[in-house]
């Protein structure tokens, strides 16, 4: 099955632009390999999440691959931070787009065994690929040029899914999506996007970012207050608050097939009860869900 990806993008060019990016981001771009790829957050000097993006280095440019509508708050917050910096900063929204592959094995011209981002031929069409978890399994979210969409999507293998299919699939393997669950403005390590998370998006080892200082305290504290978990119930209300005993414990991401993604009070043991926005749900640990 593939599935389109409502998306935007920028692509940066410019002798700075590895460096530039890597002092705005919580992934380790310099340490990647050119053709590469990371996930990271950019942050306020809080250290909470601004944008997400799923960063390519490449040998000519850097390419941003966000959530739909993102690329204009991200490329405005870049441009302050260019000084003397050598870099130009393209939004590529209009001639982009991107389809996630989940049977990554049946993909003419991807190579299973390879690196995490390949560039390559698909029915004679130029595709970026990008190893991406979203639904459990790793798939390929596939970069293309819009105006080879029709050629290109008759070449996928299976049939097309819906963005529900891919909600349901990624929600069951505890996997968040920082906008459609409404997680900007909370901090990496609440859901699941620390190191050993279900999207790991950050490097202790590397230079100055914005928000830094406040990742560094979190390493040095052990945890953050709260984390990801599931909430098991019917018809809950999504982004609502999440209350124990009339106390907020915590907020509540998409919801389907019964669950949603929230973030918790660590406190909240595995089968807690709880309420989302006045409707009863219970608390389902990750770690037990995947022990």
């Amino acid at each position: 099955m593939w599935i389109r990806l409502p998306s935007s993008s920028l692509r940066l060019t410019g002798a700075d632009r590895v460096d530039f990016v890597q002092g705005q981001m919580t992934g380790d771009l310099r340490g990647a390999p050119t053709p590469g790829m990371v996930a990271g957050a950019f942050l306020n000097v809080r250290g909470q999440i601004e944008q997400f993006a799923r960063v390519y280095r490449r040998e000519h440019d850097v390419y941003l691959h966000l959530d739909e509508g993102q690329a204009p708050a991200l490329a405005a917050r870049l441009k302050r931070y260019v000084i003397f910096d050598q870099v130009e900063i393209q939004d590529s929204t209009a001639l982009l787009a991107t389809v996630h592959v989940q049977e990554a094995e049946q993909l003419a011209g991807w190579n299973s065994s390879g690196p995490d981002a390949q560039q390559f031929e698909l029915a004679g069409i130029t595709a970026l690929g990008g190893r991406v978890n979203r639904t459990g399994t790793p798939g390929v979210d596939l970069h293309y040029l819009r105006r080879h969409e029709d050629a290109l999507l008759a070449a996928l293998p299976g049939a097309e899914g819906t963005l529900a299919d891919l909600n349901v699939a990624r929600i069951r393997a505890g996997i968040p999506d920082i906008v459609r669950d409404g997680f900007s403005g909370t901090l990496l390590q609440e859901i699941g996007m620390d190191v050993g998370g279900p999207l790991p998006a950050i490097s202790y080892r590397k230079g100055c970012y914005v928000g830094q200082e406040i990742m560094a305290r979190l390493e040095a504290r052990g945890n953050a207050r709260y984390h990801l978990a599931q909430l098991v119930g019917e018809h809950l209300p999504e982004h609502a608050e999440v209350t124990q005993g009339g106390r907020v414990v915590g907020q509540s991401g998409q919801h389907a097939a019964s669950l949603s993604l929230a973030r918790l009070r660590r406190e909240l043991e595995n089968g807690a009860p709880v309420e989302v926005g006045g409707i009863p749900a219970s608390v389902r640990l990750l770690n037990a869900t995947h022990a």
